[in-house]
């Protein structure tokens, strides 16, 4: 078996294609043969330190594959199996590993293997922050930056299935019509206009209610000015650099405002939370309501190229890593 390991913490170049011995599986796991592997961009922040592994350590947390064996004590699953996880543990980036079988979640016929990986922990994502963080309903304006990326559409899409109104941002003319072609109401263009003056204009100068924001250090302050008093601002990523010199002072001379900063892994710590969030997500790609939109495929052995592409900003939608 193969699989990606690093060994220091840096750029994409210091990802391995190495040789790796797959023990038989402990009592509570299962033997998973990978058939396909989502990228995100938190692969990202473990890989170049900005978030801290055990190192050498593997990569990746989401991924799609098939039952080989299972453990002692394993009732739930059996060989044969198609299933998918988005949470982890890490170490996705292989041919094949041992699982927790407890972290798994069968796929449906109607949902496709590479439709899985692409969606696990974007999907997973996407449902708490739009349920649970701040719950969404009919009416709403929200604004969501890097709307065109994976996290990005399948928000956009579920959002409006939600009845909600959408606007969203993007760097270049390609990406604001792609998120809209899945939906979006309205898409700024940060490099020619100004968000949060845009958001203001399109909401008769009120705001929205909350605003996710992925991206981080760019956009925080436009984020703070596109919410209206008491607007909460969902701060999920970093992708532009960590939020640095943030005075909690700012919130109140804004408009009392909230600034939240949620994990996927609080959200669904219990097995009970986890299954529950992807009974969900599966309902809404199962009954089309959501599109998964897989732009990039690399072969596993190509894992520093998804990178390179990925952190320069190339990608569109959801990236694969095939095995």
């Amino acid at each position: 078996m193969k699989a990606i390991k690093f060994y220091q913490p840096g750029g994409p170049e210091v990802m391995q294609f190495e040789d790796i011995v797959l023990d038989a599986p402990a009592p509570g796991q299962v033997r998973l043969r990978h058939t396909a592997i989502g990228v995100n961009y938190l692969d990202v922040y473990h890989r170049s330190g900005a978030y801290k592994l055990r190192l050498p350590s593997g990569l990746g947390l989401e991924a799609a594959g098939v039952v080989e064996s299972v453990g002692d004590g394993v009732v739930n699953l059996k060989a044969g199996d198609r299933v998918a996880y988005g949470t982890g543990p890490i170490g996705s980036y292989s041919q094949a590993r041992n699982m927790p079988a407890n972290r798994l979640s069968k796929l449906p016929d109607e949902i496709t293997d590479e439709t899985a990986a692409a969606m696990m922990s974007k999907g997973m994502t996407v449902r708490f922050l739009l349920r649970e963080t701040y719950k969404v309903k009919a009416g709403d304006t929200i604004l969501w930056h890097a709307v065109a990326g994976g996290v990005g559409l399948i928000a956009v899409q579920w959002a409006k299935h939600l009845g909600v109104r959408v606007i969203g941002t993007a760097g270049s003319t390609e990406k604001a019509a792609l998120a809209k072609s899945f939906g979006c109401d309205e898409v700024i263009n940060y490099t020619e206009e100004n968000v949060a003056k845009r958001v203001r204009e399109l909401t008769g100068g009120k705001g929205v209610p909350v605003v996710y924001d992925g991206v981080g250090q760019a956009t925080f302050n436009a984020s703070l000015d596109s919410l209206s008093p008491l607007g909460l601002l969902v701060s999920f990523g970093t992708a532009s650099g960590a939020i640095k010199n943030f005075d909690p002072a700012i919130l109140t001379k804004k408009g009392s405002l909230f600034l939240t900063r949620p994990g996927l892994d609080t959200y669904v710590k219990s097995d009970a939370a986890l299954q529950a969030n992807v009974a969900d997500l599966f309902e809404v790609v199962g009954s089309g309501a959501v599109r998964i939109k897989v732009n990039q495929t690399y072969a596993l052995a190509n894992a520093v190229k998804a990178h390179q592409d990925l952190e320069s900003r190339k990608t569109t939608g959801s990236t694969l890593l095939m095995p």
